[in-house]
């Protein structure tokens, strides 16, 4: 059986937490009763009013994907029309603050058009590009490194032979 680590607080909590909510109570009182942190009780009763019921209990699942104009929407409403990001969140659906903070900043430095999906990886091509060497070049690699093996020979003979002067036998 796996476990979600992400999630503190587990299922029954929450349905617990959406009880109290359809009765009326605040977050403080309601993380009172529970022995939860008032501000994940509070976060829980926002993402409750954004979602409802089911959005609540199936925190920890696969993360809500959210379409361009839902995403243009909720920050312009927020930056451009003042409203709390609260009522955005309840308004267009978002289930988690997280996301709205986040399409904020990026439509206050970017506008709309920063917003816009993008495709993930590596561009296709986008590996380096090298022009065709010519004769030359070729000729130099090759010098260089044969250059190096001769280096090489030449530190392990040096090794060796400095070793039988030490042992005064063949290694």
């Amino acid at each position: 059986m796996s476990v979600d680590l992400r999630l503190r607080h587990d299922r029954s909590l929450r349905e617990r937490a959406v009880g109290m909510f359809e009765r009326g109570l605040g977050y403080k009182s309601a993380a009172r009763e529970l022995g939860v942190p008032a501000e994940a009780v509070r976060n829980w009763q926002k993402t409750y009013r954004a979602t409802g019921r089911d959005g609540l209990l199936a925190m920890g699942g696969r993360q809500a994907r959210y379409d361009y104009e839902t995403r243009v929407a909720a920050a312009s409403a927020v930056v451009d029309g003042g409203m709390s990001k609260p009522e955005a969140m309840e308004r267009f659906g978002v289930a988690s603050a997280t996301p709205l903070k986040r399409w904020c900043r990026i439509y206050r430095e970017g506008g709309a058009e920063a917003l816009r999906p993008r495709p993930k990886g590596r561009p296709r091509g986008s590996g380096a590009k090298t022009a065709p060497r010519t004769r030359e070049q070729e000729l130099e690699e090759r010098v260089r490194k044969l250059e190096a093996q001769v280096a090489y020979l030449k530190k392990s003979i040096a090794l060796k032979a400095e070793l039988r002067s030490r042992t005064g036998r063949r290694p």
